[in-house]
């Protein structure tokens, strides 16, 4: 039995030991831009703590210095083309920001208020300003998305087209065109959300 028992003890302290010198090699710190970028996914069916964990590393993104250009997103060779790559990428943190406030906020939006509704009028109330303040957030990013893509529309860009980006340059494009407006939808929501918050505060509980 103490042979067993000290067969245990060797194995678990060597399970230690082998824990203790491998987390080096597979641990990996966070530090710039391009590395919380990575943690965002989005799910073929996405819900709340979904939203939540891709906002906070949108957030982290946001806030973090870029990477050596070495290490960017694209192949970047000069100065022009790193000061527009650095533009490009705040624009599209910011418009991933509003997509996910967006997403979370249906989950909380009613949509349509019924007569019969009523009874769970705090529920649904408090919902809806759960929403709201969704649809609130998601102006303050659109402002900033679209600070950063006139920053990234300046003159000297005009014939500056990053390839490995494509799509980064295609949003950048539909905002200088004004075919990608956030700002009207969310404009639209918002109207939308305050009168049905209007219509519930209105209805009487008792029906």
């Amino acid at each position: 039995m103490k042979k067993f028992a000290k067969k245990i003890f060797v194995l678990a302290l060597a399970l230690v030991a082998a824990a203790f010198f491998c987390l080096p090699a597979f641990s990996y710190m966070c530090k710039y831009k391009e590395d919380f970028y990575k943690l965002y996914h989005v799910h073929y069916q996405q819900y709340p703590d979904d939203c939540m964990e891709n906002i906070y590393w949108l957030e982290q993104a946001v806030r973090a210095d870029f990477a050596n250009p070495l290490y960017a997103r694209a192949k970047i060779q000069t100065k022009e083309e790193w000061e527009k790559y650095r533009n490009l990428f705040q624009m599209h943190l910011n418009l991933k920001l509003i997509e996910q406030h967006m997403r979370l906020a249906r989950v909380y939006d009613k949509r349509a208020i019924c007569f019969y509704d009523a009874p769970w009028k705090d529920e649904y109330l408090a919902n809806l300003k759960k929403a709201k303040s969704c649809y609130e957030a998601g102006l303050y990013y659109w402002r900033e998305a679209r600070l950063w893509s006139e920053k990234a529309s300046e003159t000297k860009f005009r014939f500056l087209f990053l390839e490995d980006l494509t799509n980064w340059e295609d949003e950048n494009k539909r905002i200088a065109d004004a075919e990608l407006d956030y700002k009207k939808i969310l404009s639209r929501e918002l109207t939308r959300v305050a009168a049905e918050i209007e219509t519930l505060e209105a209805m009487d509980r008792s029906y």
